[in-house]
């Protein structure tokens, strides 16, 4: 149970909103007995390593919200023991907006998305940058000739579910190519044996 995600985000006027709701009862029962930070299990690792983007959000110095794109092969977020997930950074545009963001303000907020099946997985926790070669190396996807910047490294505080409804199934040009695949090499023999009958009846 994501019971310190609940405890960090639910506020007194969420609190009144899901009293008012007739949801408060509910909600309470999923807080009771927090932990100070929501342990990863190994689902959560699982679906961690299956994914290859997710959206960051990070908050200005002004207080204005930033969400950001990351993208990377599969697996490019790396597990650095406990609570501590990291990926490495690399030469975009410039603009360093998250960079800034965590250096003035450590919180932030992940999107982890599954869209085939369905699924996902919310995280908040503290981020910070790393410099330390050991590090980035540890960071680094294989077979990836870039050059990092930094490494980017997450402590989680707290992580919860979501349930499906609402998320509208997406998939990759592999995931649809994986599917289609034996559809195609069926119709591309029933062509040729097709093609064959035709040889022989001429």
């Amino acid at each position: 149970m994501a019971q310190a995600y609940l405890h960090t985000l639910f506020g007194p006027r969420a609190r009144a909103l899901q009293e008012a709701a007739g949801s408060r009862a509910s909600y309470a029962r999923m807080e009771a007995g927090a932990e100070t930070v929501d342990r990863i299990t190994a689902k959560e690792l699982a679906f961690i390593a299956a994914r290859d983007s997710f959206y960051l959000a990070s908050t200005s110095e002004n207080g204005w919200p930033y969400v950001q794109h990351r993208g990377g092969a599969t697996g490019f977020v790396r597990h650095l023991g406990g609570n501590c997930f990291g990926f490495a950074d690399f030469r975009g545009n410039r603009q360093y907006l998250s960079v800034a963001h965590i250096a003035a303000d450590d919180r932030v907020a992940l999107f982890l998305m599954d869209y085939p099946n369905r699924r996902r997985l919310k995280i908040i926790g503290h981020a910070h940058v790393s410099k330390d070669p050991a590090v980035i190396a540890a960071l680094m996807p294989s077979g990836y000739a870039a050059e990092p910047e930094r490494g980017f490294l997450i402590d989680v505080v707290g992580f919860d579910w979501n349930c499906p409804q609402h998320i509208t199934p997406r998939f990759t040009e592999a995931e649809v190519r994986r599917t289609s695949q034996p559809l195609i090499d069926e119709i591309a023999v029933l062509r040729a044996h097709i093609a064959q009958l035709e040889r022989a009846a001429s």
